[in-house]
């Protein structure tokens, strides 16, 4: 009894570590990804700002409506790209505890008694 009583606490044990490491894995990717997302989003900000600003400050006194047109389609076609590739990565993205809940199953199907 006590052998079985200690089996299980260190496969208790062993299965807390693995999730334990597993939320560590997600914060650590999850902190990664803001930071670069925010860096990004600064940086294309700034770079399309001044960008629009060139383009309509060009073509302000000759073509007006396409000084202010295109660069609007242009936005609008890149929140769509960018609103396709993050629906893309959600989906994409592996289970939260995926490993951990494999090794449970595995756990289960040893000792759950055979008939």
């Amino acid at each position: 009894m006590k052998l079985l009583a200690g089996t299980l606490l260190s496969i208790a044990h062993t299965r807390l570590e693995l999730f334990s490491t597993e939320i560590e894995e997600q914060r650590a990717w999850l902190s990664s990804m803001l930071v670069w997302t925010f860096v990004a989003l600064f940086c294309a900000t700034f770079g399309v700002m001044f960008a629009t600003l060139f383009f309509v400050i060009a073509l302000w006194e000759t073509h007006r409506l396409l000084a202010l047109g295109i660069p609007a389609i242009l936005f609008l076609l890149g929140a769509a790209l960018a609103w396709l590739v993050v629906r893309g990565k959600g989906r994409a993205k592996p289970r939260l505890f995926a490993t951990s809940l494999t090794e449970l199953s595995k756990d289960h199907k040893e000792l759950t008694p055979r008939l």
